[in-house]
């Protein structure tokens, strides 16, 4: 019988070898070429300053794979023959397989510029690039001093703590005229802007990269569209990533950015399936994108995945969007419809003014509860998600705030003051509701 083959060892094509093998005994090859092992992408930047060891970001014991029985092959897929089920690899061997799961992940977005090629300049996303970053920042304090980091995104500001732990001065180029425009509003991007600066981070904004200048093979330079030339001997480019399919572009399976799946994440051609950032969804659901390169995602279409290829056919229903992220010592949280534009659903800003934290509550003209940004402060995932699945009415939403703060017990709380603030403009009189205690002492 042949094997359940699943091309690439991530979050998601590793959760899909997980729950196939948790409902069935169906032999389960997984195919990588970056790593012989799993390990967490978003740890790579605590091994670079030195918080983590590689194998510390291994989320299984090395003898996991042979233990629940799931095959490894560290190669590259050059070409996939899906009429004869059969891969070919960059080691000249051939695969077949009875089922097939495409979970290539994302690659880099590189800008068409001059100088793109020189030494010093490179993404942020796979085991490569930590690597390449390594021998060019080390010893810290020689070589490298200054550094421009292009995109104003959350690789970004992750890449940029981690030259800056290495006492590398940092200039955050960022296109438009806010930090993440996006995703965040005008006030909390200039919470986080200010947040960065604090920590060192010079932030130019409204700037394009249009050249990278260097001599033999070194960067020295780069250049903006505003004609302004930044000495530097590194440049990080992070202006987002892109499905991971170009070596299917010839093949019968159904592109369009990413590879076009239904609910069930199968796609045109029979028996295979795609999951994880590779993947564009052909009707995403309300609320969601077509793609999503988000981590968790590709962990719960893995999820899902693996029931259906174990037999139980399971729809993907990824229900509340939710992200989250740390910009320095900053924690932020997003959840349900809220973007850069606040225009549209209707939203409440509340700061305590200390410039470390803020909230901002989306809802629509019926005053329905339809999405939360919070910054220093954490939320309860449980409970958020339940009132955004059951359109809860804002004013039961603030009037139990106190049931989705997560904040440890010696962190101030304000939830008070978020009700007072909501009085204040919208002329109500709304106070914190909260669960009388009985005691049987008096």
């Amino acid at each position: 019988m042949n094997p359940i083959i699943i091309i690439g060892n991530g979050i998601a094509g590793t959760t899909t070898a997980r729950h196939i093998r948790k409902r069935s005994d169906v032999p389960v090859v997984l195919v990588s070429d970056e790593s012989p092992y799993f390990f967490s992408r978003t740890a790579l930047m605590y091994v670079y300053m030195g918080h983590m060891r590689l194998e510390d970001i291994q989320p299984y014991a090395n003898d996991f794979w042979e233990k629940n029985r799931i095959d490894r092959i560290h190669d590259r897929v050059t070409s996939i023959d899906f009429e004869t089920r059969t891969l070919m690899l960059k080691s000249q061997k051939q695969l077949r397989y009875s089922k097939l799961v495409i979970a290539t992940g994302s690659s880099p977005r590189m800008p068409a510029v001059e100088g793109i090629h020189l030494n010093g300049v490179q993404g942020l996303y796979h085991l490569d690039d930590l690597s390449r970053l390594e021998k060019r920042t080390h010893p810290p304090g020689q070589g490298v001093k200054k550094a421009v980091v292009v995109g104003g995104g959350l690789i970004g500001v992750e890449l940029a703590e981690m030259l800056h732990s290495r006492g590398i001065h940092v200039t955050l180029l960022i296109r438009d005229d806010r930090y993440w425009a996006a995703a965040l509003p005008d006030q909390e991007a200039r919470l986080i802007a200010q947040h960065l600066k604090t920590h060192g981070i010079e932030l130019r904004f409204n700037e394009t990269l249009v050249k990278l200048e260097g001599t033999e093979q070194q960067l020295s330079a780069v250049y903006t569209d505003s004609g302004e030339r930044l000495e530097c001997e590194f440049c990080g480019l992070t202006i987002g990533v892109q499905p991971n399919v170009a070596f299917l572009a010839s093949t019968p399976l159904e592109l369009d950015r990413g590879i076009l799946v239904d609910q069930y994440l199968q796609t045109n051609i029979p028996n295979v399936f795609a999951a994880g950032d590779c993947v564009q969804m052909r009707q995403p659901l309300a609320g969601r994108k077509a793609i999503e390169p988000v981590w968790y995602t590709g962990r719960m279409m893995g999820e899902v995945l693996g029931a259906t290829l174990a037999g139980n056919p399971t729809e993907y229903r990824p229900g509340v969007w939710f992200n989250s992220a740390k910009f320095f010592d900053l924690e932020y949280q997003v959840y349900g419809a809220i973007s850069g534009d606040v225009s549209e659903p209707l939203s409440h800003y509340w700061s305590p003014g200390n410039g470390r934290q803020c909230m901002r509550f989306a809802f629509d003209d019926q005053f329905v509860f339809k999405g939360v940004h919070a910054l220093g402060m954490r939320l309860r995932h449980e409970t958020i998600d339940r009132w955004l699945q059951q359109s809860k009415p804002m004013e039961e939403v603030l009037q139990r705030w106190h049931e989705a703060n997560f904040d440890s017990e010696f962190s101030k709380r304000y939830e008070t003051e978020i009700i007072q603030s909501w009085n204040k403009r919208f002329h109500t009189e709304l106070k914190p509701f909260r669960k009388r205690r009985f005691s049987f002492f008096k």
